[in-house]
């Protein structure tokens, strides 16, 4: 019978019961995660030969994360952007290593030492006053769904809301009394 790594170990628990319970994380977030953790053990399996059954914390240095890192742009042709997602996967994997783990902290503080790479960021546009009378215009006003498209468009542009911020409000978030108040945040 094969004995559990104390890598395994870890990211079974850091999967299983302290991103969604713990850290109540959406499940988006954790597919993310998980991805950023199935690509860094094909990367152990096929390029350090090193199987998963085998991976454990000792096999773990900032070389090991580096040549991942390198390998996601180099190799996968993968974004900056993305390669810097895979690393705060990493980084938040290593936070949750330290405090179970201590006799790893010197290796988790080395690896979240590990910055993430600098990328443009995209010039976000904004509306000019002409577009959103545009926009809030487009939805007939005289029927319902109009009526409704028009608030949550309104509510939308006002508060800076994701559209799955907005889908996941309630009644009681609202507040109309002044000041008006949607708490988005709860």
């Amino acid at each position: 019978m094969m004995k559990t790594t104390d890598f395994a170990k870890n990211l079974t628990t850091f999967f299983g019961n302290y991103l969604p319970g713990v850290k109540n994380l959406s499940g988006n977030t954790i597919l993310s995660y998980r991805d950023a953790f199935r690509l860094l053990l094909m990367f152990c399996r096929d390029v350090r030969k090193i199987t998963p059954e085998k991976l454990c914390f000792k096999m773990f240095n900032i070389g090991l994360v580096s040549d991942f890192l390198e390998w996601l742009q180099n190799e996968r042709g993968c974004s900056i952007a993305t390669r810097n997602q895979r690393l705060v996967a990493i980084h938040a994997f290593f936070h949750y290593v330290q405090v179970q783990e201590p006799g790893q902290i010197h290796l988790c503080q080395q690896i979240l030492q590990i910055p993430c790479k600098k990328c443009q960021q995209p010039l976000v546009r904004h509306l000019t006053p002409e577009q959103l009378k545009d926009l809030l215009a487009s939805p007939d006003a005289y029927t319902q769904s109009g009526r409704r498209d028009m608030t949550l468009l309104s509510v939308l542009y006002d508060t800076g809301a994701r559209v799955q911020e907005l889908c996941d409000l309630r009644v009681r978030d609202i507040r109309l009394d002044h000041p008006a108040v949607i708490d988005i945040d709860r």
